[in-house]
This record gives structure tokens, sequence and C-alpha cells, in this order.
């Protein structure tokens, strides 16, 4: 059997696999799931998108900036993976439901208070990302595009998507999100954001459907 993606493009983790695997031509089947329908993935061995991305990259032999055998670039790559999965994705995730899919798809109110804490807390975690990781550096964790840098830029598209200015006043990290898009082609890069840019224009669920996700959905964003 050849390899299945299970993605909807509107989640962050999904759009990096996507692009990673459509980047380095790794050959495989697009298994369209579509998450604001309560639909879920089947028979799927990784469900954790960075161990799918880990996964790509030593079992297709893709080139080494992506994720280095040299142990201290290597080192980088994974101090960045293990911060960003409880700071800057949490914080992108709660952006987007807070800002436009709680309201415009669920038909839940957010109160002012909570949405300019989510906010404040998003802005903090764009300061660590830049002040710590990416200083003066080209990317992320050094002179080339690795993993870090594709699950970073597919994070903050998500706030992007909720029509916020993440990248209003920070020039650095403008610089950066230019560079990651040149480095996995542009054209690539508005494929796979399609989705989350127009995510203000969804569609509100039905009742039933409501009623089964706002639970799960209030439980994530916590």
């Amino acid at each position: 059997m050849g390899l299945e993606l299970y993605l909807d493009l509107l989640s962050q983790p999904c759009r990096a696999v996507y692009i990673f695997a459509k980047k380095n031509r790794i050959p495989f089947e697009l298994r369209t799931v579509d998450l604001r329908k309560g639909g879920r993935p089947a028979g799927v061995c990784a469900s954790e998108s960075v161990a799918i991305l880990l996964y790509l990259a030593r079992k297709y032999k893709v080139p080494d900036h992506w994720y280095p055998q040299d142990p201290q670039a290597c080192a980088r790559v994974d101090e960045y993976l293990a911060w960003q999965h409880t700071a800057l994705r949490r914080n992108c995730l709660r952006a987007l439901w807070h800002k436009v899919m709680l309201p415009v798809f669920l038909g839940e109110l957010v109160s002012p208070e909570t949405l300019a804490a989510t906010l404040a807390e998003l802005d903090v975690a764009l300061q660590v990302l830049e002040g710590k990781f990416l200083q003066d550096k080209a990317f992320l964790t050094g002179p080339h595009v690795s993993l870090a840098d594709l699950v970073a830029i597919t994070e903050l598209m998500h706030p992007v998507g909720a029509g916020c200015q993440v990248f209003k006043g920070r020039p650095k990290l403008a610089a950066w999100r230019q560079r990651v898009e040149a480095a996995v082609g542009e054209a690539l890069f508005q494929e796979a954001h399609e989705v989350i840019l127009k995510a203000k224009d969804s569609q509100p669920a039905d009742p039933t459907l409501k009623q089964k996700m706002l639970p799960k959905v209030l439980a994530m964003i916590q």
C-alpha cells in the first residue's frame, strides 16, 4: 500500500505535512477530511504531525537541511519543535477560534476580554519566536530552511486567516516569512493556505454538528 495522507488544510499541522510532501516530491494519495463536518481520519498509522514529518524526512531521504544529521543542527530543530507545541501552536489555534471560528462557525460569542487575553498571549509567543529563535538568522535554526520554519509558518497562517496582523511592525518576521515562502515555492504555499485564508467565510454549523463539536473545541482551546 502506498502512502496515504488524511488531511484537512484548515488544520495547521496538516498544511505542514502537505507542503513538505509536495515540496519533496514524496508520492502520496490525498484523503481529504473535512473537520468542520465532523470528519476524522480512519486507518492512520501516525496522527501527530511532527511524528509524520520526521518519518517522511527519514524514509524518503529528503535534503538534509530539513532535518539535519549534524547533532547540533538537529538539536536546534528539535528545540523549536518541542517549544512550539504548547506555545505558538496553542496561541495561534486559540486566536483563530476565538476571533473567527467560534463566533462565525459555531455561533458562540467570545467576550472582548477573552479575545484580548488570547491576542496578548499570542503577542508574547511571537516575541519569543522572533527574539529567541529567529534573532538575526535567515531561518529559525540557521542559514537554511528546516522543519522548524515550515511548522512555524503554517501555525502563523492561522491568526493571519483570522485577520490578525501578526507580521505588522515585525520587519524581521515579515522578511523571514518571505524567505520561507520562497523556499517552499509561492504557488505551493498559496495552494496549501487557500482554505485557511477563507476561514472567515465559513458557513454556520448545523445545530446537530454544533452540539457534537462544541465541547471538543472548547476542550481543545483551553
